[in-house]
């Protein structure tokens, strides 16, 4: 039996021992923290506001000069606009700092806690967006580089995993549901943030301006406030603490859910973690590619017949064109939430049916539905087609939200922070790939002259035949042998490291049972409702498509 570990009196504000719960503290309190930190890095699925208006910066520009002008100095240019494929490289490059900075610093975060990584990850996301800002306003496309997308990139990297293990320690025996909470704030973010960016763009642009720069100063302080916030409010669970009543199932020689750990340094190294990277990358390669392509998949697949008329190619009025973008804006709304909420509903399904099972859902699931995707576009059934890619990006989202429990089934729930940052470079990989695929392939069948309306048949097959091959990954998944697992002595210098009392018992299994009261209902509002406007906001736009 051991006492509930208790914050170290010299430790500072900051350190991981400071921020061990003591017995006023309830479970439930964790959760708005962690969807303030995802809630806000979650901005990175709404970037795409920006693109057009950071192309239309500069008024007066040469375009015998501008017309030709290369990558390398569109990057120091002050005279001449950049173009709109120059500035998507800022996602792409966020989203690989994300994969790499998690991976690079999983471990470190493990022994610094959640509060001085989510901090730090506050400083970099919010603080990259003022940089960006400031590159924004002095016309430095290096500068956005910098800011947004490697100092953003590293706050994302951080802000993704911060709160995986604290949730997963908290909620033994619901890792999906919680786990599932907190990245449904990834999955929403964009429903926030994106409408607040333009509201924020037009007030700005008043006098004339894009309004773009202040607009990413703003944001990136209000980041930086809300981020803290919630990295404050963190608490990490005391060794061996388990729910009042709670008894793990026995395991048995075909357990997927093991009662041990296995280090980072092992982790990485066993084919359980290479099988599970690839059911990652493949489930989120096929579904991004759909993310980048919606809105002119939409068009181009249905055109004219999203505003009633009979053929797709007819000749559209401005009116008419206008309705045609309306509702492919609608998809993408749709999109944002199905993205959101998936990620909660698949999560806690797999606390259900198993996380191995869960992932045979999505890929069987998947593979019918893309192949009946190019059957909906030929008979003109857009609804169908609007349902099918809605199921589809709920199942992207329950990828992400269900992998860290995965993880803790397979690995323990002792370094699983550290693995899940590992393993993100899955997402670094088919953020780079899918989008790549689909936008090559519908222009190699563009320039051979095919159809718009069947451009996409071909990419959303080879989708298929992608998530086949995650099929067998998952299939190929066992337990990890016992050869990996930390022998009692490394799992206390582990511990130690972490700054926690080693063993369990009736001390740390009490601790921790605050009431929920006020301060949960204040938590939870001060989360809940910014999500529920953004849903609001999304439902709004899906509208136009009926």
């Amino acid at each position: 039996m051991v006492s509930v570990p208790a914050a170290d009196s010299n430790a500072g504000f900051m350190a991981r021992e400071s921020t061990i719960a003591g017995p006023g503290y309830n479970r439930w309190w964790v959760v708005p923290a962690a969807l303030a930190i995802h809630l806000c890095i979650g901005m990175a699925y709404g970037f795409s506001v920006f693109w057009l208006p950071m192309s239309k910066l500069l008024t007066e520009t040469d375009p015998t000069m501008c017309a030709n002008l290369g990558f390398i100095a569109s990057l120091t240019t002050t005279s001449c606009n950049w173009t709109v494929p120059q500035v998507t490289h800022i996602f792409e490059t966020f989203i690989a700092m994300l994969g790499i900075s998690a991976a690079l610093w999983g471990g470190w975060l493990e022994h610094a806690g959640p509060r001085k990584a989510g901090f730090i990850a506050a400083l970099c996301w919010g603080g990259g967006l003022v940089v960006g800002g400031i590159g924004v306003s002095v016309h430095q496309l290096w500068l956005v580089y910098l800011g947004c997308g490697v100092l953003g990139g590293v706050g994302q990297g951080l802000g993704y995993i911060t709160p995986v293990s604290t949730l997963i320690k908290w909620f033994p025996d619901r890792r999906g549901m919680a786990t599932g909470f907190a990245i449904m704030g990834y999955g929403g973010g964009a429903m926030v943030g994106a409408p607040l960016a333009v509201a924020l763009m037009k007030h700005f642009s008043a006098n004339g301006s894009q309004g773009v720069a202040p607009t990413l100063m703003v944001m990136g302080v209000l980041y930086v406030l809300i981020m803290a916030a919630g990295a404050f409010g963190f608490r990490v669970a005391p060794n061996g603490w388990k729910p009042q009543g709670w008894t793990p199932k026995a395991a048995d020689g075909n357990a997927m859910i093991t009662g041990h750990h296995v280090h980072l340094n092992k982790a990485w190294k066993t084919p359980q973690f290479w099988l599970v990277w690839g059911v990652l990358f493949l489930n989120v390669t096929a579904g991004i590619a759909v993310i980048s392509m919606a809105s002119p998949m939409l068009q181009d697949v249905f055109g004219a017949r999203l505003v009633g008329l009979t053929e797709a190619a007819a000749d559209l009025t401005p009116a008419q064109k206008a309705a045609v973008v309306a509702a492919a804006a609608g998809l993408v709304g749709l999109i944002s939430l199905f993205n959101s909420l998936g990620r909660l509903f698949w999560a806690s399904l797999s606390d259900r049916i198993g996380r191995k099972n869960t992932y045979f859902t999505f890929f069987i699931l998947g593979i019918i539905v893309y192949c009946l995707l190019p059957t909906w576009g030929h008979l003109g059934m857009a609804g169908l087609f609007v349902i099918s890619i809605c199921v589809i990006l709920s199942m992207y989202g329950g990828g992400f939200s269900t992998v860290p429990a995965y993880l803790a089934d397979l690995f323990g729930t002792q370094m699983v922070g550290a693995i899940h940052g590992r393993l993100l470079t899955a997402w670094s990989a088919a953020g780079i790939l899918g989008p790549f695929l689909i936008a090559a392939i519908r222009q190699t069948q563009l320039d051979a002259g095919v159809a718009k309306t069947l451009v996409y048949d071909r990419t959303l097959y080879i989708m298929a035949g992608l998530l086949f091959v995650g099929l067998i990954c998952n299939l190929l998944i066992k337990p990890v042998k016992e050869s990996a697992l930390m022998t009692t002595d490394e799992l206390a210098r582990e511990r130690a490291l972490q700054h926690e009392a080693t063993g369990g018992g009736a001390g740390a299994e009490t601790a921790a049972r605050g009431a929920f009261g006020v301060a949960g209902v204040i938590f939870w509002l001060a989360v809940g409702v910014p999500f529920l406007v953004g849903l609001y906001i999304a439902l709004a736009k899906a509208a136009a498509l009926f």
